[in-house]
């Protein structure tokens, strides 16, 4: 199955339309059982999401290809090759398991950086050690890959791509990462749950887009679908992308997912796109609330 889970929720708060916080232990589990017997395969989680990890272990991910990401390198780190190891073998501890399926880097313009040669061959020791399967990044934009795939040889990319994000695509880089043999995993397939939020829920800080919503909203209602069939099946219909995650917070949300996923999927409109990074890196959302909050 294309569709892989994200665990973040299992760790942190996570997703500017969580409102139910944390998903519990409990229904954490029901949810590996269910995603499992639905034929989902692959479990994305980072040493950074909080206590992911260390529950996933506790819940048991045999059978699983597990995707973890290093977090930044220190700056006072001595010995990048040693500090690499004891990450993943940390990662190995917690999830319990001898292998990891994919190992990313969550900062990968270190590799640009002192110390990035140092880096990737620690990459490349752990693949050749047989701790990880495949290495790669995780980035927020595209224009990473333009100085980061000319020398280095990845075999992962995490990359954010949805209805309005299709900067993968008019970059070239869906193309050229496929040509490559590169493996492109999807992300923010929701943007966090903001592309599910109907128009009288989204707060105050997106208006300055109003335009892109009232067409966006406008163009769901004329194709009669759903926001969420909307952004899964965009998604899965490109064949460059190899996996998309999708994040739940319980089992009655991933069975909707699961429904919503198969179905047709019109053309979008030429004019739903945007590139403006305030509104497609979630990171930048913050001083969108406070630019509102010092103007009012």
């Amino acid at each position: 199955m294309k569709l892989a889970l994200g665990t973040v929720q299992f760790g942190l708060e996570y997703g500017i339309a969580n409102k139910r916080g944390r998903v519990s232990l409990h229904e954490a589990r029901n949810i590996l059982t269910h995603a499992r017997a639905s034929g989902m395969d692959m479990l994305d989680t980072a040493i950074g999401y909080g206590d992911s990890e260390q529950r996933l272990g506790e819940i048991g991910v045999g059978g699983w290809q597990v995707v973890s990401k290093l977090p930044a390198v220190p700056s006072d780190c001595g010995d990048i090759g040693r500090w690499a190891a004891a990450e993943v073998a940390g990662s190995l501890r917690r999830l319990r398991v001898g292998q990891l399926g994919g190992l990313l880097l969550h900062r990968p313009q270190q590799l640009l950086e002192k110390g990035g040669d140092d880096l990737y061959r620690a990459l490349e020791r752990l693949k050749q050690s047989g701790l990880v399967q495949k290495v790669g990044i995780s980035i927020y934009a595209p224009d990473e890959l333009d100085a980061l795939l000319p020398r280095f040889d990845l075999d992962l990319v995490q990359a954010p791509f949805n209805l309005l994000d299709h900067r993968l695509v008019e970059s070239g880089w869906m193309e050229r990462l496929a040509g490559r043999g590169v493996e492109l995993h999807a992300r923010s397939i929701f943007l966090q749950g903001l592309l599910l939020m109907k128009p009288g829920e989204r707060p105050a800080r997106f208006g300055r887009w109003a335009t892109l919503w009232a067409e966006y909203d406008a163009w769901l209602e004329g194709a009669q679908l759903s926001a969420v069939q909307a952004c899964l099946r965009h998604a899965l219909s490109f064949s460059g992308i190899a996996r998309v995650i999708i994040g739940v917070d319980g089992v009655s949300q991933l069975k909707e997912i699961l429904r919503a996923a198969e179905g047709s999927m019109p053309p979008l409109p030429a004019g739903l796109r945007c590139t403006d990074p305030d509104l497609l890196n979630p990171a930048r959302w913050a001083a969108l609330q406070a630019t509102a909050s010092s103007a009012t």
